[in-house]
């Protein structure tokens, strides 16, 4: 993959959109990261950035090691930052006094 800077900024974007392109023109690179197809699933749908990361890290007969497994730690992390952030917004509208 010769434009790891151009994926790297659709994921920053929209990491959904990044893995949906990478299931219809690089299933292969899935197929090698993820075991089932209901892993990588649970991943699309519950922790996007982690799983961008994971399969851009991972290398087949290998794996993914090193400084690999910051980089995913780093992508949970924004995970789960955006869930914080979705749920201080919820908050926040709840307590808005209607007019």
């Amino acid at each position: 993959m010769g434009c790891g800077c151009l994926v790297a900024l659709a994921a920053w974007l929209s990491p959904r959109f990044v893995l949906a392109m990478m299931w219809i023109f690089q299933w292969d690179r899935l197929s090698l990261a993820f075991d089932s197809f209901l892993m990588g699933f649970v991943g699309f749908l519950l922790v996007p950035y982690t799983t961008v990361i994971y399969v851009l890290c991972y290398r087949p007969g290998f794996g993914v090691s090193g400084f690999g497994w910051i980089l995913v730690i780093v992508g949970l992390l924004i995970d789960i930052g955006s869930w914080g952030n979705a749920g201080q917004r919820g908050r926040q509208r709840q307590q808005r006094p209607q007019y």
